[in-house]
């Protein structure tokens, strides 16, 4: 008989992250501000009255306040979604958080009615970049090892990608980049605490680092990164659209489908590659 299947180990600790979100400071969600300015801006562009919307997020006030007729729900594993209810999904800032991002995807596609929109916006890549640099080389100086301290986070190149496996028609991704300054690391460390952006992984040391590596990691960031006195942060935001497939939407032609050439439509002279 077959040993069971064992389920591979949850990248980030839940508990951990809901005792973060629960010790949140509101002043300090500017980047669920700014998702939320480009939420209401893209939406703007779509010509089309949404009638029940939902939105997946850890803070929902805020999003109430923008959305009042949307329901609100929490970003777990399982989401409260009912399959075809909805005809605009927006997962607010929670997706780089998902221990099953595609998983968080299909299931927004299953809540969405057909020709219905997902709009999704979260933390990429290119995230705390510099941080990320200069605590790796300060650890591993001061200790010879490193540690898991900052979530691994999607570039954008596999985001259209994840929507396509999610099922989701007509895919795009793109990326804003938000710069924020501080006066010391001490400030950056305390601004994501308060944002409830800090270690939630599962791996994370679970004992106090010695103060020598955040020194060291000071020094390195002022000689690679500062500017003038302040350390510059850099937050990149993912923002991801996708429609659950409709007859109505745009199709692709057939491969040879073409009834005109396209040398004639840029009104030029076709030339033979060479062999």
């Amino acid at each position: 008989m077959p040993a069971p299947q064992q389920s591979a180990p949850e990248l980030f600790e839940r508990a951990a992250l809901t005792a973060h979100r629960a010790r949140v400071k509101p002043e300090a969600l500017f980047l669920h501000r700014a998702a939320l300015a480009e939420v209401q801006d893209r939406l703007s562009l779509v010509n089309r009255q949404f009638t029940a919307p939902v939105v997946v997020t850890p803070f929902a006030d805020m999003w109430r306040n923008a959305f009042p007729e949307a329901r609100c729900v929490v970003d777990d594993d399982v989401l409260d979604l009912v399959p075809d209810s909805h005809d605009l999904v927006i997962h607010a800032m929670a997706l780089h958080w998902a221990n099953d991002p595609v998983g968080q995807l299909i299931q927004c596609r299953r809540a969405l009615r057909p020709d219905g929109l997902l709009l999704a916006v979260s933390l990429g890549g290119q995230t705390l970049g510099q941080l990320r640099a200069v605590l790796g080389q300060a650890e591993i100086e001061e200790t010879g090892g490193l540690s898991p301290r900052i979530a691994p986070m999607a570039e954008i190149r596999d985001m259209g990608g994840l929507l396509q496996r999610a099922g989701l028609a007509l895919p795009v991704a793109d990326s804003i980049e938000l710069t924020a300054e501080y006066r010391d690391l001490r400030h950056l460390m305390h601004d994501l605490r308060a944002m409830a952006e800090n270690n939630a992984l599962t791996d994370r040391l679970r004992r106090p680092s010695r103060r020598a590596v955040f020194e060291r990691a000071e020094d390195l960031y002022r000689q690679n990164f500062a500017k003038g006195d302040r350390l510059p942060a850099t937050f990149e935001l993912l923002c991801l659209t996708g429609w659950a497939p409709d007859e109505s939407q745009p199709q692709p032609l057939r491969p040879g489908s073409a009834k005109t050439r396209l040398a004639d439509a840029l009104h030029t002279e076709e030339t033979k590659l060479r062999d």
